[in-house]
């Protein structure tokens, strides 16, 4: 879904008191099913927009809501530009830029100081300190993809190194803790996949379409499943990685132990990515207990001792 699209269509309805469907679909080369989409997305973000069937029928933005056509306040075109402007770091595209532009034109030129300042007090930067090069590339070309409704083809590296070649339908983007993803409806698994944008390699868009089946959004909150999954166990650390830890559970859970060290009730599951963060932590990091957990720790260091020993 194109965002000058929805800017623009709300820009139409400020402009006219009520438009078709059908004459909307024209105007921005879509079918009527996408404008009626792009009304419900309108209509979620806080923009009333309502429908009049019958001759002479179509949407228009509720007169109540529309008072002197200002529908944004200074701090919704602050919020919009912010938003606008870190998808366009890692989003490049002209409908970025011209949602961008869109928006501008909405504000007074007696609030556009303010407006920047607002706008830049957060910012926002989607792209990584150092990775995966590809990203950039590869992100332009699932949303060219998405667009188009156009398969993907693509090697993808799964859990324990396992690669496959890959087909499949691009549904939507997805950014999670830091890392991009894309959910797809995988040929091979014959089921919906979010694939991580750092394991997949040779991606291509194909030329073969495909026709939009029911949408499975990815589960993407786990909270309450960890909170049954995870169970407590006791650490402790050297001061120095105290930042790195805080990204795993707050500081509620430190308490000192003398002046250089802490004892961490760290959130933990067991399996291979628990375990490596704490190796992660290196020698600044002892598991203390549970007994279990701290054997299985000093089996793993040793067996990472013994690749350099031979």
């Amino acid at each position: 879904m194109k965002i000058d699209r929805l800017v623009s269509i709300i820009m139409v309805l400020l402009d006219k008191e009520r438009i078709g469907a059908q004459e909307l679909a024209n105007m921005f080369e879509v079918s009527p099913r996408t404008i009626y989409r792009d009304i419900d997305t309108i209509n979620m973000a806080g923009i009333p927009i309502c429908g009049v069937s019958g001759v002479g029928g179509g949407f228009e933005i509720m007169q109540k809501y529309k008072i002197d056509k200002n529908v944004f306040s200074t701090a919704d075109l602050s919020t919009i530009l912010m938003g606008l402007s870190s998808l366009s770091d890692m989003i490049r595209g002209s409908e970025v830029t011209n949602a961008i532009a869109k928006v501008k034109s909405f504000i007074p030129s007696d609030k556009a100081n303010d407006i920047e300042l607002k706008a830049n007090q957060i910012c926002i930067d989607l792209s990584s300190w150092i990775g995966n090069r590809n990203t950039q590339s590869y992100l332009e070309i699932i949303k060219t993809a998405l667009q188009d409704c156009r398969l993907v083809s693509f090697e993808y590296i799964a859990h324990h190194g396992k690669k496959t070649i890959r087909t499949a339908e691009p549904y939507q983007l997805v950014l999670k803790s830091g890392h991009w993803y894309f959910q797809g409806y995988c040929h091979i698994r014959k089921d919906f996949r979010l694939f991580r944008l750092s394991c997949i390699s040779n991606l291509h868009m194909t030329d073969e379409n495909f026709t939009p089946r029911d949408y499975q959004k990815p589960i993407l909150d786990f909270e309450e499943i960890l909170e049954t999954m995870q169970t407590s166990i006791k650490i402790r650390i050297h001061k120095s990685i105290m930042d790195r830890v805080l990204d795993y559970c707050t500081y509620e859970h430190f308490s000192p132990d003398g002046d250089e060290y802490y004892i961490v009730n760290f959130p933990f599951i067991e399996n291979e990515y628990y375990y490596d963060i704490l190796l992660g932590f290196g020698y600044k990091c002892e598991c203390l207990e549970p007994p279990y957990i701290r054997a299985e720790m000093k089996r793993r260091i040793h067996d990472a001792a013994a690749v350099y020993e031979n």
